[in-house]
């Protein structure tokens, strides 16, 4: 009778793993279904974003210049990033210190997505950001392309060294001229696991050589990396959770670029530690 009990016991576990192992291949197999479902419904709206923004910046620029530009530009951004909610993906941001706007900010960050971008555009628009980008973006994509173009961003080839720090410097001396902002990802590419790579202090020792009074302001970016896994936009991976988290500004004066990359690089890890 022990033995039968024994034996029953064991049939039960084992049909209990095999069903348990039935539903979470098909609760995956569902998952993936909606990622590609709400993934399409995504990159729809954002394509027809591009193509009519494209065409209201141009608008904006030809009759009103650079600044109506940069609004159309900010409300494009606005629309992309509460657009992801269409893949009930969720944003936060969150700003811990007040930052100056009779200055000029060096925003310092990691880079996970193409979509680490918006949110900075539009969550720190009054600082108005500009941002060191590589050179092959500046053509080819609607919007994204003429915005960089038009906004003054420092687009460099990375294979061209002499040109990089040049655009650099030509930014530094655009944003300290006019206080405004410039953005900088000092890990060079994206990280498609999360982890953080070195910091380079050569951008931003160029971004600080014309605007020596900026203020170097960390910003943590969690969550895009698993948001789009591939790097490619599709399919995205719904219900994500994304966060940018503005820091502790660090102030450069008698700092060498270096210390400034390692203090940014130590402040951001420690929140996506958490």
């Amino acid at each position: 009778m022990v033995q039968g009990n024994s034996y029953l016991e064991k049939n039960v576990e084992y049909y209990t793993f095999s069903a348990n192992c039935v539903l979470f291949t098909y609760f995956c197999s569902m998952k993936k279904m909606i990622d590609y479902i709400l993934s399409s419904v995504y990159l729809v709206y954002f394509g027809l974003l591009l193509v009519v923004f494209h065409v209201l910046q141009v608008v904006a620029f030809t009759i009103f210049g650079r600044n109506a530009q940069q609004k159309v530009v900010y409300m494009l951004n606005f629309f992309i990033t509460y657009g992801w909610y269409i893949t009930g993906t969720t944003v936060k941001f969150t700003q811990l210190f007040q930052l100056p706007t009779d200055r000029s900010i060096i925003f310092v960050t990691n880079h996970q997505s193409t979509f680490d971008i918006p949110a900075i555009y539009w969550f720190l628009r009054k600082h108005q950001p500009i941002f060191v980008s590589k050179i092959e973006l500046a053509k080819g994509i609607p919007s994204i392309s003429y915005n960089l173009r038009k906004s003054k961003a420092a687009l460099i080839d990375r294979k061209d060294g002499k040109q990089a720090v040049s655009e650099i410097l030509r930014l530094s001396k655009y944003i300290g001229e006019n206080n405004y902002s410039a953005v900088i990802f000092p890990e060079g590419t994206r990280s498609r696991t999360g982890e953080m790579k070195p910091f380079a202090a050569g951008g931003i020792n160029a971004l600080l050589k014309k605007a020596p009074n900026a203020l170097v302001v960390p910003i943590a970016i969690k969550g895009n990396n698993k948001f789009d896994p591939k790097g490619g936009l599709f399919p995205l991976v719904s219900f994500s959770k994304l966060s940018w988290t503005v820091l502790e500004p660090i102030e450069p004066k008698g700092k060498t670029g270096e210390k400034i990359a390692n203090l940014a690089h130590e402040a951001i890890r420690l929140v996506m530690e958490v």
